[in-house]
């Protein structure tokens, strides 16, 4: 795709409705036998609904005297004319009651099947469009607000459920209701069928027109709705800024602006929806108006008898509700479109980080090879041509301390994204012991490495499982890896220790004590390599001499990179890279760049200046 969820809040609809439902003829053939089975139901309910007119009217007959017999489709049919008043009276309620049973337990039954089907469809649409999602690359997520994503994996998604649930299925039980009275109706009459079908053809344009008219205010309702989470999702995560800097009124300012903007385009919507059905309940009226004078006219004329014309004003009425329901359904099949056209949007987006297709020859790591790490002539940019690596080519050999260097902005962290492919580099290639990393699955190389941020990310639940993060460790190999870290002590400490339950982002837990966590859970996997980044920024003296003699530990025969911005922690790595705009400018050891007076030099004394 060309544009991003977030280029893209006013494009217009551009797939026909027909290529959008086709995109969930797959979900719906899944579960093709509850649906066929709903399907059959529709033939019995749609004549024991158009039967039912005809019986009312053979009881009108039956009491003004008049002749009961009927042909239908030149087939003569005579049931009353044998039975006294009383009996054809208990007859034609008997076969009334018949029908309404009928279509009680069949559209029942019906409407279950079809609202099952719809919620297997959404929770197969809601379980792969997570899996899209959580399979994309950073790149996507960067250029894409959250709030909108949460919109198009929520309520998007139930309203496309909707298609099948309450529309499709729906639509298809009332225009073959229509047609089935229809039917029934030339069999009896064909003047006044031909008068109601009449009335049939300007209802359907109107109800086309308003539709069409409903599917685009309902597009850009979506769209600022996915607006609005995305401003509140913003101003819930960023709470702490919005109140230190009295931003509470400005920021509402906002938010009321788009919440305006959103029920303007809603209350577009309910315009139209209620046209439709304005326009319904005018043309039932009428059609009823428009067999009335004709019918009585007829009657007059003695052509047409009381009881076919009772007959035909219920038909006149039957005819339109299943029109009325149809639009009604159609409204919710149109926001259904809408939204799968707006989670075609993120189906759509390609895939930037996948693994490679076949296996080659040698591109399988052993847990036992050393880890050397090798960059040829990288180029990286997060925009096109505004690139913030430019041809950095160094090894980090096996076994050895590596600490990255620079200036904010030099480009140290977009190093680590590129080495644990979260980005592909836009030229050249990054090696892990002679493989290209791209030619490795992803697993694989993440199972290599450990990276340690400034920021630990905790998830809800407990501290076990922000260790082990969803994989297979005992109890044992839990406590080892926290003792490893010295973290052991703190955790007990906490109320229910390993067990205690943490809320989202880990809120009931102090920064430092985040941090420990993250450690603990570097160290359970043994990395091949392990990654710093601003790993101990966050903690305080007490808590950081307790980490240093665990990294000291946890660094033994592993290759590493450390990024740090205070330069007196990396005193003792084997060397150190300096990057500037980009470019590697100096390396060395400690002693060996001081001694050079270069950009290291400079930072180092500046630091000690400030300290």
């Amino acid at each position: 795709m060309t544009h991003s969820l977030a280029d893209q809040p006013n494009r217009r609809p551009k797939e026909t409705d027909w290529r959008l439902f086709l995109r969930l003829v797959p979900y719906a053939k899944k579960n093709m036998r509850l649906l066929l089975l709903s399907m059959v139901f529709l033939v019995p309910s749609a004549i024991a609904n158009a039967m039912q007119p005809i019986l009312i009217g053979q009881t009108v007959s039956l009491l003004k005297r008049e002749p009961t017999s009927w042909s239908f489709f030149s087939i003569e049919i005579d049931f009353l004319s044998s039975r006294s008043l009383t009996e054809g009276l208990n007859f034609l309620a008997g076969l009334l009651l018949i029908t309404i049973l009928t279509r009680l337990i069949l559209d029942g039954t019906q409407s279950y099947l079809v609202q099952k089907v719809g919620q297997r469809i959404t929770a197969d649409i809601r379980n792969d469009l997570f899996d899209h999602v959580t399979s994309l690359g950073v790149r996507f997520f960067d250029r894409t607000p959250v709030g909108r994503l949460i919109t198009r994996l929520t309520s998007d998604v139930e309203a496309l459920g909707e298609v099948f649930s309450t529309g499709a299925i729906g639509v298809v039980n009332d225009l073959f209701s229509i047609l089935v009275i229809t039917g029934f109706m030339f069999a009896r009459q064909w003047q006044l069928a031909t008068l109601l079908v009449l009335l049939l053809l300007p209802v359907t344009g109107l109800i086309i027109y308003f539709q069409q008219q409903y599917r685009k205010a309902n597009y850009k309702a979506r769209e600022e709705l996915s607006s609005l989470n995305s401003m509140l999702q913003e101003n819930i995560t960023g709470i702490s800024v919005v109140q230190l800097f009295r931003r509470e009124q400005f920021n509402g300012g906002l938010f009321r602006t788009v919440n305006k903007r959103y029920i303007h385009e809603v209350d577009r919507t309910i315009f139209h929806d209620s046209a439709v059905s304005a326009t319904l309940e005018w043309i039932s009226l009428v059609a009823i108006s428009g067999v009335l004078g004709v019918g009585s006219w007829l009657v007059m004329n003695r052509q047409l008898d009381f009881g076919l014309l009772s007959t035909f004003i219920l038909f006149a009425q039957r005819l339109f509700d299943p029109l009325r329901q149809f639009a009604e359904k159609f409204t919710a099949i149109q926001a259904g479109f809408t939204a799968v056209e707006r989670v075609s949007d993120i189906m759509n987006e390609p895939i930037e980080i996948r693994d490679p297709e076949k296996s080659h020859k040698g591109t399988s790591i052993t847990p036992t090879t050393p880890g050397e790490i090798r960059f040829e002539h990288v180029w990286f940019a997060y925009k096109q041509d505004d690139y913030v690596l430019k041809d950095l080519d160094f090894t980090i050999r096996p076994g050895e301390k590596v600490a990255l260097v620079g200036p904010t902005g030099a480009g140290k962290s977009s190093i680590i994204r590129l080495l644990s492919r979260l980005y592909e580099p836009t030229n050249g290639r990054i090696l892990l012991d002679g493989v290209d990393i791209r030619q490795l699955p992803q697993a694989e190389l993440r199972r290599r490495m450990a990276i340690i941020l400034q920021d630990g990310f905790l998830f809800a639940g407990d501290v076990k499982s922000n260790i082990t993060l969803g994989e297979t460790y005992t109890f044992d190999q839990i406590r080892s890896a926290a003792e490893a870290t010295n973290v052991a002590s703190l955790i007990e400490r906490l109320p229910q220790g390993y067990n205690t339950m943490l809320r989202e982002r880990g809120t009931n837990l102090s920064g430092g004590q985040k941090q420990l966590l993250a450690f603990a859970r570097a160290a359970i996997r043994d990395p091949q390599i392990l990654v710093l980044d601003e790993a101990t920024a966050n903690l305080d003296v007490g808590t950081e001499s307790l980490i240093q003699e665990a990294l000291e530990r946890l660094l033994e025969d592993r290759s590493a990179i450390i990024i740090a911005h205070r330069l007196s922690t990396i005193r003792n790595v084997d060397r150190i890279l300096v990057l500037k705009r980009g470019q590697l400018v100096e390396s060395g050891s400690h002693e060996e760049l001081l001694s050079q007076g270069g950009l290291y030099a400079s930072l180092y004394q500046l630091q000690m200046l400030e300290s």
